[in-house]
């Protein structure tokens, strides 16, 4: 029981350690993904500034500020809080014999490193596409996908406006698609991550851009409005569910775009009784609902 304690206290000191070396620039500036998610925020935003999509959005629009925590609850605060838990989990599979390089697939190690870069940025968006998928099927994971879904006015920080629990489902599924690529992250991984920050900031951004014919492979802002459409076509939980590509809803028939003045109304039935604040939000969907 020991070795499982000081498994959890050391995971949990050391991210910790890398998000504060990260802040004061002990971190190289390519793995630094505090100070990158600030700058990729502020070229979005600036961009917002001067070319917005919808012109009586206000700069600092309904929810800003708290959408702009999130971002760092989401990215680094509960990243902290939950390091030790997801290093107790690999620690008890290893206990059990159940090593990574079981599930693998493929061996990456055979291809060019650009290869192995395209290879996993497919498979994860692929597994958080068909994860997003599952968040609007199931009441369950709806419930606490809501929060995402409750933003009125879209912009730049509404990405990373969501419930701590998507974290809970995300990241497994997620270190999933790494273990069937042979248990390991490629060495520019960062490149991968970085990119798709900077993506899925553009595609909540005020910012009307469509990419002319790369829309059928990369995700949008018109194309991401949609998503978070309070009206739906009929019999529709969902559209639009890419995260970085548009390329598994054109093939799986989940895109719609009927239009793209970007005037259309946002969230979805009920959303008046999601609260307002970050704190209760917190708690959300925990426990049964309220009659």
């Amino acid at each position: 029981m020991g070795k499982y304690f000081e498994a959890f206290i050391n995971a949990f000191i050391g991210t910790a350690n890398w998000t504060w070396k990260s802040i004061i620039f002990e971190v190289p500036w390519y793995t630094n993904y505090f100070w990158g998610l600030v700058a990729i925020s502020l070229v979005v935003w600036l961009l917002e500034i001067l070319f917005p999509w919808r012109k009586e959005q206000s700069i600092f629009r309904r929810d800003f500020w708290l959408d702009g925590f999130y971002m760092f609850f989401n990215f680094f605060l509960f990243a902290i809080a939950i390091s030790g838990f997801y290093k107790l989990l690999g620690l008890l599979f290893s206990d059990l014999g159940i090593k990574q390089s079981s599930m693998a697939i493929l061996d990456m190690s055979q291809f060019p490193s650009w290869v192995q870069l395209l290879i996993f940025f497919l498979v994860l968006d692929f597994v958080q596409w068909f994860t997003h998928i599952l968040l609007h099927r199931y009441k369950f994971l709806w419930k606490f996908h809501q929060i995402h879904h409750s933003v009125k006015e879209m912009g730049f920080a509404a990405h990373l406006r969501y419930h701590w629990m998507e974290n809970v489902l995300y990241k497994p599924l997620k270190t999933f698609g790494v273990m069937i690529l042979g248990g390991f992250e490629p060495e520019q991984a960062y490149i991968v991550h970085f990119f798709a920050i900077a993506i899925g900031h553009f595609n909540h951004a005020n910012i009307k851009i469509t990419w002319g014919p790369l829309k059928y492979i990369l995700n949008n802002p018109v194309m991401h409005l949609y998503h978070h459409a309070h009206d739906l076509p009929d019999g529709k939980y969902g559209v639009n569910f890419g995260i970085s590509l548009s390329l598994w809803d054109y093939i799986f028939k989940t895109n719609y775009i009927p239009e793209d003045s970007g005037t259309i109304e946002l969230g979805f039935k009920g959303d008046e009784k999601i609260p307002k604040s970050f704190w209760k939000q917190l708690t959300y969907g925990l426990g049964k609902p309220k009659p």
